[in-house]
C-alpha cells in the first residue's frame, strides 16, 4: 500500500531557534537521505506550549509558504517535526475547544492550502484517511499531511528512534492488554486487533492483571495508566527494532521533559505526586525503553478520538509505514493527537516468530493466548 513512501515525500520542519532541532533535522536528513530541498526552516518559540497567534505566525504560515514556494504541496505526503518545535497550542478545553497539538494542526495544513483559507479551529476536523485501510495514500484524494515528530527526552533518544527505524523487521509479538473482560468499546477495539493479527504473533490479556516484562515486542496496545491495576511507570518490555505502542491515556504526550528518576504514575487525587500537571503515563517513557514509534495526546482527546488499535496494529503488521498506520487509526485532525517516529519506518513483509531453547535449538512458537482471568 505504501507505493509512495520515499524520502522525496517527506518534509522536515526545523526550528532554527533551537540547536537540538537543527541537530536532529541534520541527523535525520543524512540517515534517511531526505533531499535538502525538503527541509523547511522556521523561527519559532522553543517552549513546548504556545498560543494560537504564535502557532499561526511562527509555524503554520512559514510551513505553508515554503510548500507553495517550492511547489511541494502535492508531492509532500508526510511532515516531520523535531524536538525544539513547539508541542501544544494553548486554548479552550472540551469537544468544542481550540486547544490542540501542533502536529495535529499541521496535519490539516493541506486542507488550508487547497481552500486558500484556514480551517475552523473550534473542535476537530474529520480525518479523511481514517479507516481507509485498503487505499493508497495520495493527494488530492486525501487532503491532509500525516505529521510525525522526532522527539524524546534527549538528543540521543531521538537518534535512537531514527536508527531503530532503519533496522525494523517484521518479527516479534504484539502485546494487547485489556483493562477487564467487559464489553467496553476500548476493550472491544483491542480484542478486534488481536483477531486481525496472526494467532502465532499475539498475546492478549483480558484479566485484571497488567502485562509487564514481555520479550520480543513489536507492537503494544493498552489502557496505560487508565488501567487501575497499573502501578509501574515502565512496563519493562524488551522492544524489537520497529516496535510501536499506543494506549488510551489523555495526557501521555503532555511533555517531553524528563521527570525525576523516582517519579511514578499515581492518581488524580494526589496532586503532589503529579508531573507536568498529570499523574498519567508518559509517551516519552516508552521511547526511553526502546520503542521506535509511539502515540500520545497533548490534552484530553476523549476515547473516541484516540488511535484505534484494531486499525493501527494490523496495518503496521501488513507493511504500512508508521505514519500511515497511525493516521489510519486516528479519527480526527486539528485535535490532541501526537505521533512520534520516522514516518517511513516499515516492518516490510511478515516473518514467523521464533524462539531459542536453552540448548539453542530453533523452534516456531505459537504465542496467541487469552490469559486466564484472575479471581
Amino acid at each position: 500500500m505504501d507505493r509512495a513512501q520515499s524520502p522525496a515525500n517527506v518534509l522536515v520542519v526545523v526550528n532554527d531557534n533551537s540547536p537540538i532541532s537543527r541537530r536532529i533535522a541534520e541527523y535525520y536528513e543524512r540517515r534517511r537521505a531526505i533531499p535538502s530541498s525538503n527541509v523547511c526552516h522556521i523561527r519559532a518559540s522553543t517552549h513546548e506550549d504556545i498560543d494560537r497567534v504564535a502557532y499561526d505566525r511562527e509555524i503554520a504560515a512559514p510551513v505553508g509558504a515554503f510548500l507553495k514556494e517550492t511547489r511541494l504541496v502535492q508531492s509532500i505526503f508526510y511532515i516531520v517535526t523535531t524536538s525544539g518545535v513547539p508541542l501544544r497550542i494553548e486554548g479552550t478545553s472540551g469537544l468544542g475547544g481550540d486547544a490542540a497539538s501542533v502536529d495535529s494542526e499541521l496535519a490539516a495544513l493541506y486542507f488550508d492550502l487547497a481552500r486558500g483559507k484556514p480551517h475552523p479551529v473550534d473542535g476537530s476536523l474529520e480525518n479523511p484517511f481514517n479507516g481507509k485501510n485498503q487505499s493508497v495514500f495520495r493527494h488530492p484524494e486525501f487532503p491532509m499531511y500525516p505529521v510525525t515528530r522526532l522527539t524524546a527526552y534527549d538528543e540521543q533518544g531521538v537518534k535512537q528512534i531514527v536508527d531503530l527505524s532503519l533496522r525494523a523487521v517484521n518479527r516479534g509479538r504484539f502485546i494487547i492488554d485489556l483493562s477487564s473482560p467487559d464489553d467496553h468499546a476500548g476493550n472491544n477495539w483491542l480484542r478486534t486487533a488481536a483477531v486481525l493479527l496472526p494467532k502465532d504473533r499475539v498475546i492478549v490479556d483480558d484479566s485484571p492483571q497488567v502485562l509487564y516484562d514481555q520479550t520480543d515486542v513489536i507492537g503494544y496496545a493498552s489502557w496505560g495508566s487508565n488501567d487501575q491495576h497499573r502501578h509501574r511507570r515502565f512496563v519493562g518490555f524488551h522492544w524489537l527494532p520497529g516496535a510501536i505502542m499506543t494506549e488510551y491515556v489523555s495526557t501521555n504526550g503532555r511533555t517531553f521533559e524528563r521527570p525525576p528518576e523516582d517519579w511514578n504514575i499515581s492518581n488524580w487525587q494526589s496532586r503532589e505526586l503529579w508531573f507536568h500537571g498529570s499523574p498519567q503515563t508518559l509517551t516519552a517513557d516508552y521511547i526511553l525503553e526502546g520503542v521506535t514509534g509511539a502515540s500520545g495526546h497533548g490534552y484530553e482527546p476523549y476515547l473516541a478520538m484516540t488511535p484505534r488499535a484494531d486499525l493501527l496494529l494490523p496495518a503496521y503488521y501488513r507493511g504500512r509505514n508508521l505514519a500511515e498506520s497511525y493516521y489510519l487509526a486516528i479519527p480526527r485532525l486539528s485535535w490532541q493527537n501526537i505521533v512520534v517516529g520516522d514516518p517511513l519506518c516499515s516492518l516490510g513483509k511478515p516473518r514467523p516468530y521464533t524462539f531459542f531453547s536453552r540448548k539453542g535449538a530453533k523452534h516456531a512458537k505459537s504465542s496467541f493466548a487469552i490469559l486466564a482471568r484472575s479471581a
